[in-house]
């Protein structure tokens, strides 16, 4: 009896190329409403065109998606920029933002099994959360093991976390989350534009390096945005 060959799935034989993951975690709660959830919108449909039309982070990043609002859910689990169909996304519901991160941890987690099954090497994913509002889970489990999960996966090198912060969102609370050397950023106004043209242009970045690159510098947050150290 010949021996059998274990299965591979067939995107990483079609692209062998090392991956580099990105959650996008999105606040589309009720204060999302408006104009706020329609530059999201674009924002995001920005994001996937410029990613698809440079030609090694279109084969390298990966992006997912997770909302939080009317509930948690994967709206758009790991594929390559030219397959990521933006979703239309509409506001409402509550703010459960540590049981998004826990999601978006896990996400990750099951994807990086898959690259290592696969012999696909990969950069340190990436969990990028938007919001507007204030944890509606704080007091919870919940918000308790997000905190744990990203500050263990900074230690570790395991991932990179930004929190970015729209109007008047709870920055002390988020800052919970972000690493000290990273702290909240604040959003100007609905620049959402700024900000995903930014973080695809450091997805670029990181994605023409090699893995476990160290020292690269990222573009500068200028413009669309402030940090508070």
């Amino acid at each position: 009896m010949s021996d059998q060959l274990p299965f591979i799935d067939v995107e990483f034989v079609d692209n062998p190329e090392p991956r580099c993951p990105c959650v996008l975690v999105l606040d589309v709660s009720s204060s999302m409403r408006g104009a706020a959830i329609d530059y999201l919108n674009l924002g995001v449909e920005l994001f996937a065109h410029d990613l698809t039309n440079n030609r090694l982070a279109s084969k390298r990043v990966e992006a997912a998606v997770i909302t939080f609002g009317d509930g948690v859910h994967t709206v758009q689990d790991f594929v390559s920029p030219s397959a990521f169909m933006p979703p239309r996304f509409e506001a409402g519901g509550k703010t459960p933002m540590g049981e998004a991160v826990i999601r978006a941890c896990e996400l990750l987690e099951k994807r990086k099994r898959k690259y290592r099954a696969a012999g696909v090497s990969y950069f340190r994913p990436w969990i990028f959360l938007i919001t507007d509002g204030e944890p509606t889970d704080y007091q919870s489990q919940y918000w308790r093991e997000a905190v744990e999960l990203v500050r263990e996966g900074e230690a570790d090198k395991k991932l990179m976390f930004f929190g970015v912060a729209v109007n008047d969102a709870d920055r002390v609370k988020l800052n919970e989350l972000c690493p000290g050397n990273r702290p909240a950023i604040q959003l100007n106004g609905l620049d959402f534009q700024g900000l995903f043209s930014w973080l695809s242009s450091s997805l670029r970045t990181v994605s023409s390096a090699n893995p476990g690159t160290s020292g690269l510098t990222l573009p500068a947050i200028t413009g669309w945005a402030t940090v508070n150290v």
